[in-house]
């Protein structure tokens, strides 16, 4: 996968800067490796409008449970309930990835033991063994356009429990070209299989070149490969759980200079 002595002295990030960058494990690259990392979010997430919604034919208010990933998407779904105009039944159960997840519902509902459950174990596990408490359920799985057939659904459909995957947000390709010289870039990473399909829009006559590319997650390197480049860092893998761990391992070969 990783080529020999590549020159990767400048790298884009797309995604936003880390609150602290000087505190953050990408200070300590840059330094290292005498490296430039910019970051630039490639695409923003827009949730569908009530319209849009209604041509699913997906009913709310027909289903026990709905299970939240994050709060990204706890956000769009009580955006769209509000903007349909429904009152959630009171017996309606939530189950959470996290219990980050689960509190911040606190903002929409009120918190109740029997109400909400979430995963405890940090790993899907720990929510799959809810549902399975709990198989009579008709579950609601709100997602984005670009996320349909997760872990999730796989799930349910081994385990024959009802299910129904509603899409609630989508990505938007950022405007990249007014922001960003592309050209300047020696090594370009991503994070999404959307990062790839906003840089294709962006710059549809893109030739990857000498440019190294990296990605975090399964469907990120995936995507880079299927849309044709040469994938020289996968991290979010045992040997390089973290990006940062496997840039440093990247770079120790292929930085123009260390310090």
């Amino acid at each position: 996968m990783q080529v020999a002595l590549m020159k990767i002295k400048n790298i884009l990030v797309s995604q936003n800067a880390p609150a602290e960058f000087d505190k953050s494990p990408y200070a300590d690259l840059t330094k290292k490796y005498s490296i430039n990392i910019d970051f630039f979010k490639f695409f923003r997430m827009e949730g569908i409008s009530s319209r849009e919604f209604r041509e699913s034919h997906i009913s709310i208010p027909a289903h026990d449970a709905v299970v939240f990933s994050s709060k990204t998407t706890v956000d769009y779904f009580f955006s769209l309930v509000k903007e349909l105009r429904l009152d959630l039944s009171e017996e309606m159960k939530y189950f959470c990835t996290t219990d980050q997840v689960a509190f911040y519902l606190q903002k929409y509902i009120q918190f109740r033991k029997r109400k909400i459950f979430y995963n405890k174990n940090n790993n899907p596990k720990g929510l799959f063994d809810l549902f399975l408490k709990n198989p009579e359920y008709n579950y609601l799985l709100p997602c984005g356009a670009d996320s349909m057939g997760t872990q999730y659904v796989t799930f349910f459909q081994e385990h024959d429990i009802k299910y129904t995957q509603a899409v609630i947000f989508k990505t938007v390709p950022s405007d990249l070209k007014s922001s960003i010289d592309i050209t300047k870039y020696d090594m370009i990473i991503f994070f999404s299989p959307s990062g790839i399909s906003s840089l294709k829009i962006n710059y549809p006559d893109f030739e990857q070149g000498e440019v190294a590319m990296g990605a975090l997650g399964l469907a990120a390197c995936k995507a880079v490969e299927e849309a044709g480049f040469t994938l020289h860092v996968a991290a979010g893998t045992p040997e390089n759980p973290s990006l940062t761990t496997a840039l440093d391992a990247f770079l120790k070969n292929n930085a123009t200079r260390k310090r």
